[in-house]
């Protein structure tokens, strides 16, 4: 049996075969534009499901938010170490932006216990006491969104953008729509699906088409 391996072939194959099904099977769906295009096939790339053409929801010019924080070297807050883990750091380092995961701090984790609450919105509280340009990234805590939008609304927190697809049966739905709803930069998975690969992918597909500086990244700025 003969198989490819070498990684960046296989990734190759992939979008090909991810570009032929498209065609074949959701040929009524149109790309608004390259960079929502490249989001929304990482996605697939990553989860093998199609579903994500349909339920991931770009709202409030969100993509130009993300190049904003991007470009002005703020600060990526996830909800889990494994978000966080899946995103590719050589280019966050490169791009001079920072990232981290609060939930496991020990002052977070005391404000949580103290006070009743889950550590992703103890972590959230903190976050909008820090200075710098914001980009929140939930793949698995809806308390995350919840949170950021009841803060957003008190005046309490600036969020540039908040990427919302935490999986799950509890919250997940509910609170992705109503961030789909608000007036807030963001991109939602509709529905239960979503998680943490889903959450890194994004971020990732948005990384490798600014690093490679392309006219349709230039045309973003404007």
């Amino acid at each position: 049996m003969t198989y490819i391996t070498q990684s960046h072939k296989i990734e190759l194959a992939s979008y090909e075969k991810i570009r032929k099904i498209i065609e074949a099977e959701h040929s009524q769906f149109i790309f608004q534009n390259s960079m929502e295009e490249a989001v929304l096939k990482r996605v697939i790339f990553t989860s093998a499901d199609f579903d994500y053409l349909y339920n991931i929801k770009f709202s409030n010019q969100v993509i130009k938010s993300i190049i904003d924080v991007i470009k002005q070297k703020g600060t990526i807050f996830t909800d889990t170490n494994m978000v966080l883990a899946g995103f590719n750091k050589k280019i966050l380092d490169e791009f001079g932006v920072s990232y981290r995961c609060l939930v496991n701090e020990p002052e977070i984790f005391q404000v949580a216990k103290e006070r009743g609450i889950t550590r992703s919105m103890a972590a959230v509280e903190y976050a909008a006491k820090l200075a710098g340009p914001k980009l929140f990234v939930f793949g698995n805590a809806p308390t995350s969104i919840f949170k950021v939008m009841e803060m957003v609304e008190a005046d309490q927190l600036k969020a540039d953008a908040v990427i919302g697809v935490p999986v799950g049966f509890v919250g997940a739905a509910e609170a992705k729509l109503q961030l789909h709803e608000s007036n807030i930069p963001s991109i939602a998975s509709l529905g239960r699906k979503g998680g943490s690969t889903i959450a890194a992918a994004i971020v990732n597909a948005i990384l490798y088409q600014l690093h490679e500086n392309t006219p349709d990244y230039q045309r973003c700025l404007i």
